[in-house]
């Protein structure tokens, strides 16, 4: 006689329980760092784009309009929300484009402020929040990675700290571009000038033709500019693993190196 089916429910012990939520508990300690970094690069990554997008809407009014156009750099303290006048400090990014109404560089030979009134604005003011911009070691101009990436031009004096954007309120050496612009841009401008809330000393100058040129006290074409971009927490700045508080950084992690090329203008991201 074959015995009747048994319909018993059959149920996990408590053992049973505790060991899948024992190894559930084990899997997820595996997992959640992975899922923090995935979040943290792309953070960067969007972070990245918008400083692209910048970068390439200044340069292509620049070029439509048969104008100068700039881009102008400025790095608010990331704890504390914007002030007026502005909190200099490390973790929020703030960038102007600005260009010249009359097609002209509008400034002379004579350094000061460029004329608000000369000026109309390119874009909306840009704040990113928990970015700040490192001095990253060079690459070694040999591939297309980033630890590759084309070199910058090295000179006796600034390094390389005139052909890149970082550590915008360090002291020279450690600064770049090495020295302020000689002719700085206010935001907000135009006609009548407004009151300035922002003066940005750090500035990228884009031509008609299309050239790049960082806005120091040297105006030769560099092969390449660089900005470098590392992810903050609020005004809190990862540690460098190695060159700490040097123009030749690394960090662990996740770090973004965007290069605008001299002739022509062409924005390209390096990504580790």
């Amino acid at each position: 006689m074959i015995p009747p089916p048994d319909h018993r429910t059959h149920a996990f012990t408590l053992i049973e329980l505790v060991v899948v939520i024992a190894t559930i508990a084990v899997l997820t300690a595996f997992l959640v760092p992975a899922f923090t970094n995935l979040r943290g690069a792309n953070d960067l990554t969007n972070a990245a784009y918008t400083v692209k997008g910048v970068l390439e809407q200044a340069r292509t009014y620049a070029r439509i309009n048969n104008t100068y156009a700039w881009v102008g750099f400025y790095e608010e303290n990331g704890a504390i929300s914007s002030t007026n006048p502005p909190t200099a400090g490390s973790g929020r990014l703030v960038m102007s484009s600005v260009a010249s109404v009359d097609g002209t560089t509008v400034y002379g030979a004579t350094p000061g402020a460029i004329d608000p009134t000369k000026l109309v604005p390119v874009a909306r003011l840009i704040k990113v929040e928990n970015l700040h911009l490192p001095l990253l070691a060079p690459g070694t101009g040999t591939g297309d990675t980033f630890d590759n990436r084309p070199t910058l031009q090295f000179e006796p004096t600034a390094g390389y700290n005139y052909a890149r954007f970082g550590e915008l309120n360090a002291a020279p050496p450690n600064t770049a571009p090495y020295t302020n612009s000689q002719y700085p841009f206010q935001y907000p401008v135009g006609n009548p000038a407004p009151t300035a809330q922002y003066t940005f000393w750090k500035t990228l100058q884009f031509s008609p033709r299309g050239e790049s040129r960082i806005n120091g006290n040297n105006y030769d074409i560099r092969r390449v500019v660089e900005i470098g971009l590392l992810q903050t927490h609020g005004n809190a700045v990862p540690a460098a693993t190695s060159g700490a508080g040097t123009s030749t950084a690394s960090y662990q992690g996740n770090v973004i190196a965007i290069q605008i090329s001299g002739l022509g203008s062409i924005v390209k991201l390096y990504r580790r």
